[in-house]
This record gives structure tokens, C-alpha cells and sequence, in this order.
């Protein structure tokens, strides 16, 4: 029997979707299981370019219905929808990252597009899209990253309204043929961020220049200049502020998407795990009859559950936003790090169970160990979606504010805001509503009830203990107290998806006995930096808990996490 809470090809059914969103869907997992495990690594090993893909893509207009948003569709099924975008994100994380990353950095080249006035682009690009055609995001340079104050793609006017465009650009996926490239720039003649440019470019066209792919993977990650290149006034996406608004808003919209892409990977990888673990004999007894193994296994399985928790609820508030809720600007980093770091986490758990079988090249987790990896280094590294969390702390834990509750929202709406969110600033200001109510709900669950002990003491620490001005420069100390924030924040979306889809209270309680021992570990972290003070080091030791123990309990977790072995296996 399938397990209802993980991705299974041969079981699924996405009936909370409209029916051309449940066909697509369908039609992908059948495509990749049609190709056979056997072809999907090769061509990963291969570093072959997805053109068989796109060509499939391309014919059954998946990226177009997808990723072509109401106000410029060509016909009804056509929207921006986050909830079914994440659905499709988990698919091709759960085949091969390189047929997510063409699709990612799609959505990140449309990003700038769909906020622009420029009805000329905007046509353009939903035509791109019906014509099968990848988009790239031309933001990050060799010298400078993403460091887009210092961007030195330089903008010459023409004199008849355009520019002349020269410069280069790194680390570009789509790069190789990408019909359109939205890329930003700065004008030689407006010093200041008055003088910002966003504009689409071609890469087909004779002043593109394509250098090279940065990586040696599939995934075309190009660096390209442009030599003396024509920008059009149609070609101009967005000027000034406007501008650098748009390259923050866009990854705002793109960032989400790594955390649907790490539970795909994972999944995969889980099946392949369990079952090598499960049949493998080691000393006369199956590898999954050691309490080390079980205990790991069953770590990784919870751990995913809360990875996908986390992120099915965050859609809903994402699809919920408005200029008067922003709480989505905190929960979109969280997805990006904590998500992603977790992938990592589950990986390495199951890794150390199957050993040397994670190497081997005929599997699909010799693949799923390397790419976990690149998640939480893509659209900013840990460190700085730790940062940005860190931003939203005090009004969280300690200032809420009032909103109407949340729905499930798996409607075929068109997600317009997310094109619309205007000014890139204020996060300090943006409010939350309590966070206390989701762990109130549970507090008859034991660890659930252990973890709020944790998150209690927290605002005791913000209240009482929190860094002063000269700690505040030290982010090696921020980053711990992040992570404990991040353990909070992590937490309360699980157990407000918990109560909306009635989540198994041993799943629960299991889960949050891991938390609960991440919390500990962190805050002996903490208690180990150079700058913490006294205070912090004895509020560090007494926020350290033990999970509270259930034999009975951790068994029946066993049960769900063994009935995996042979649940799934891609057909050759």
C-alpha cells in the first residue's frame, strides 16, 4: 500500500487540481516513467541538453498553461498558480534537477516580463512560451554575483529612444537558448538607481554572445556577453527603482520553488534507500533490523514530512498575499533555507544507511546526494536567507497582529500579486499573526509540547538576552540565533498543515522530537561563540531538552517507513 503522505508515480492522482491541470501532470510522470531509469542516467551522466524534454514541453503546452498568468493567456487553463507550479516542481525534482532548473530558471526569466507595462514583451513572451521556448534571468556577473548595485552590464542610450548594450553575465541557466533573456543593467548616462534597466534580450540574436557553460552538467549555466547589442523601446522591461524592484521580486516568486524541488529529489531517494537497506543481509540479519538504521530512517522519513508540511502551507500564503499581508516574505526564505537544508539532512541520513550503494552509478541517488547540494546555494546561500529571517524575528515571536485565517488554497485562481507586490522594502514593518495558536492545538502531543518549552525560552531570549549593538555586527553569533527562529517559524506552519489535513499525531510527535533535538543542538551552538555573553551561555544550556521517549510510538513510525521497501521502483 502506498504511502498517502510521499510522491508515488504509480499511485498518483492529483484530483485537487482542474482536469487539463491533472492531465499535464499525469502526462509528466508518464513521460519520465515511458523514458525508463535507465535512460534518465545516462542522460544525466551524459550531460546531454534537454531537448527531448522541451520538445515534449513544447507539444503538450506544459510551460505555457503553467507559467502564463491570466492577463495575457491565450485560453482558460492558462494561469500563474502556485499551488499546482509546487505540485509540478516536486515532479521533476523527484526524476532529475536538470529538468527542473530549464523549468526554474524559465520562471525567473518570466519574472521581470510578467511585472512590466510593456504590452509589446508581454505578448512576446506568451507567444515564446505557446512556441515551446525556454526564458533565462540574466542577473548575476563573474566579479560582482548577484550584487546588483554593482552590475557593470552598461546601457548607452542611441539616441532614438533605445540603448546599446555591453556586458556579461555568469551563472545564467537557459543561457544556450533562452528566446528570451530578461536582463538587467544600468544606464552610462543616470548615475544612482534612477539609472537601473531590466530589458529582454535573444539569444538567437548575432550580438549575443554564448561563452561557455560554467558547469559541467545538463543544466546549461552559461556566462554570455553581449557586444554592441540593440535594446528597442519594446525590448525595455523596467527603468529606474522600478527595476531593482522587479530583480528582488522575481526571486521572491523563483525562490519558492527550491523547496518543492529538494522533497522530489528526496523522495526518490528514500524509496531507493529503504529498499536496498530492507533487502540487503548483514551479519545474518536484514540492515534494517539495526535500532541505528531504524532510528536514521525513520529521522529522514519525519524530517520529509516536515519539509513537505512546511511547504504545502506556505502555497497557501503565498496565493493569499496582498500590499496589506506580506507574511509570504518570510515564509518564501524559510522554504528556500530551512526546506533545502533539511533535503540535505534526509539525504545524509539515508546515505549513511546504504553506504557505498549511494555511489553506484546505475541508481537514482548517486545523483539525488550531488544535487541536493546545489539547493540551498541557489538564490542566495544559507547564510543570507538567514539574515533575511532574522529580519522578521521580534514582530513575530513577540508583536502579533490580527488576520483572517488562511484557507487551503488549491483553487484555479490566477496568483496576481505575486506580479504586483511592488516597493522591495519594509520588512521590518511587515506583522504576523500568533504563532502560539498552531502549538496550543497540539499541546497534548508530547514533543509538540516539549519543542513549545523551546520556543517559550526563545522569547524569553529576544525579551532578555538578545545581542546588543556590537553582537548585531557579529553574524556568526545572528546565524545561530536564526536557526532556533527558523526551528519556530518551521514548526508552526507544520502544525497549522497538521490540523488542515488531519496528519497522523505519531508522524507529529515523532517529527517534533527531532526538532526538538535540533533546537538543543543549536542553542549549544550558540553557547560556544566567541562573542555570546554570560547570559546567553546560561539561557543556551537551559533551552537544551530531551525529547520525550516513546517506544511504542517510534515503532509504529517503523511500520510506515519499512512498508516503503519495494513501494516504488522506476521501471528500466
Amino acid at each position: 500500500m502506498a504511502d498517502p503522505l510521499l510522491f508515488n508515480p504509480r499511485t498518483y492522482d492529483p484530483a485537487q487540481f482542474d482536469p487539463e491541470t491533472r492531465r499535464l501532470l499525469r502526462a509528466t510522470v508518464d513521460w519520465f516513467e515511458d523514458r525508463g531509469k535507465r535512460r534518465l542516467i545516462e542522460d544525466y551522466r551524459s550531460r546531454a541538453w534537454l531537448a527531448d524534454f522541451l520538445a515534449f514541453a513544447g507539444k503538450e503546452g506544459l510551460f505555457a498553461t503553467f507559467l502564463t498568468p491570466a492577463s495575457a493567456a491565450g485560453h482558460k487553463d492558462q494561469r500563474w498558480d502556485t499551488a499546482r507550479i509546487a505540485a509540478l516542481n516536486e515532479i521533476f525534482g523527484f526524476y532529475g534537477l536538470d529538468y527542473w532548473y530549464a523549468w526554474q530558471v524559465t520562471i525567473l526569466g518570466l519574472g521581470p516580463v510578467w511585472q512590466s507595462d510593456n504590452a509589446a514583451a508581454r505578448a512576446r513572451a506568451a507567444e515564446l512560451l505557446t512556441q515551446g521556448e525556454v526564458f533565462a534571468f540574466g542577473l548575476s556577473e563573474k566579479t560582482h554575483g548577484a550584487d546588483i548595485y554593482s552590475t557593470d552590464m552598461l546601457l548607452t542610450p542611441d539616441g532614438n529612444g533605445g540603448f546599446t548594450a555591453e556586458g556579461s553575465k555568469y551563472y545564467i541557466g537557459n543561457g544556450n537558448a533562452a528566446g528570451l533573456v530578461s536582463v538587467f543593467g544600468r544606464r552610462t548616462d543616470i548615475e544612482g538607481p534612477d539609472g537601473y534597466v531590466f530589458f529582454a534580450a535573444d539569444s538567437r540574436h548575432p550580438a549575443y554572445q554564448l561563452v561557455k557553460n560554467v558547469v559541467d552538467s545538463s543544466k546549461y549555466v552559461s556566462e554570455f556577453r553581449l557586444a554592441s547589442y540593440p535594446v528597442g523601446p519594446d525590448d525595455v522591461l523596467h527603468t529606474g527603482r522600478a527595476a531593482f524592484d522587479a530583480a528582488l521580486n522575481t526571486v521572491n516568486v523563483g525562490k519558492f520553488n527550491l523547496c518543492t524541488a529538494s522533497i522530489g529529489i528526496c523522495e526518490h531517494a528514500m524509496y531507493e534507500a529503504v529498499t536496498h537497506a530492507h533487502t540487503r543481509i548483514l551479519y545474518g540479519r536484514p540492515v534494517t533490523a539495526f535500532p541505528h538504521v531504524r532510528r536514521e530512517l525513520a529521522d529522514a522519513y519525519v524530517r520529509l514530512v516536515g519539509m513537505k508540511a512546511f511547504s504545502d502551507r506556505a502555497v497557501d500564503y503565498f496565493r493569499s498575499a496582498s500590499p496589506d499581508d506580506r507574511r509570504y516574505l518570510l515564509f518564501n526564505p524559510m522554504t528556500k533555507m530551512k526546506v533545502t537544508t533539511e533535503g540535505e539532512k534526509v539525504i545524509d541520513l539515508m546515505w549513511d544507511v546504504i553506504a557505498a550503494k549511494g555511489f553506484e552509478k546505475d541508481t537514482y541517488f548517486a545523483q539525488a546526494a550531488v544535487e541536493i547540494r546545489g539547493l540551498p546555494k541557489l538564490e542566495g546561500t544559507v547564510h543570507v536567507n538567514l539574515a533575511l529571517i532574522l529580519k522578521f524575528m521580534r514582530n513575530h515571536l513577540l508583536n502579533p497582529a490580527e488576520f483572517a485565517p488562511v484557507p487551503t488554497r488549491l483553487d484555479a485562481a490566477d496568483d496576481t500579486f505575486l506580479f504586483e507586490q511592488g516597493p522591495a522594502r519594509g520588512l521590518g514593518s511587515v506583522r504576523f499573526h500568533d504563532w502560539r495558536p498552531a502549538y496550543d492545538a497540539y499541546a497534548g502531543v508530547p514533543n509538540v509540547a516539549r519543542f513549545r518549552e523551546q520556543a517559550d525560552a526563545l522569547c524569553e531570549f529576544v525579551t532578555t538576552a538578545a545581542p546588543d549593538e556590537e553582537q548585531s555586527r557579529d553574524l556568526d553569533l545572528l546565524l545561530s540565533v536564526g536557526q532556533l527562529f527558523a526551528l519556530v517559524v518551521h514548526g508552526q506552519l507544520i502544525l497549522e498543515q497538521a490540523r488542515l489535513t488531519d496528519l497522523d499525531e505519531d508522524v507529529l510527535d515523532e517529527l517534533f522530537s527531532v526538532l526538538v533535538r535540533d533546537f538543543s543542538a543549536f542553542a549549544v551552538e550558540l553557547h560556544g561563540k566567541d562573542s555570546a555573553t554570560a547570559d546567553q551561555q546560561r539561557w543556551a544550556l537551559g533551552a537544551v531538552r530531551r525529547p520525550v521517549i516513546d517506544e511504542a510510538r517510534s515503532s509504529r513510525i517503523w511500520e510506515r517507513v519499512e512498508a516503503l521497501a519495494g513501494a516504488y521502483e522506476m521501471a528500466l
